[in-house]
């Protein structure tokens, strides 16, 4: 893991992460934002990986993550998601 940006923004309570990882393959978000929990040593609910990108043909991946001092201030600034409808069902 190498840390490209690390930035501490108090307005929204977080710890904002650049950082490249190299892989063979995309190594997803889930997996990210368990590495990410497990490298500063915080529980994963407090942890959001925001982008996974490449560029095309490299195997080094990019990775946004946000770290927050607590689960209600995530709760506070990270968008709700909305249920799924289920297709074809009519009520």
């Amino acid at each position: 893991m190498n840390m490209i940006k690390d930035f501490r923004n108090n307005l929204l309570k977080r710890k904002e992460l650049l950082f490249s990882v190299e892989a063979a393959s995309n190594p997803g978000f889930q997996k990210m934002l368990e590495q990410c929990a497990s490298y500063f040593k915080v529980e994963a609910d407090k942890v959001v990986v925001k982008k996974v990108w490449s560029n095309f043909g490299s195997r080094e991946f990019f990775i946004e993550a946000f770290i927050y001092d607590s689960v209600k201030d995530k709760e506070k600034t990270e968008p709700k998601l909305k249920p799924k409808k289920e297709k074809g069902v009519v009520k």
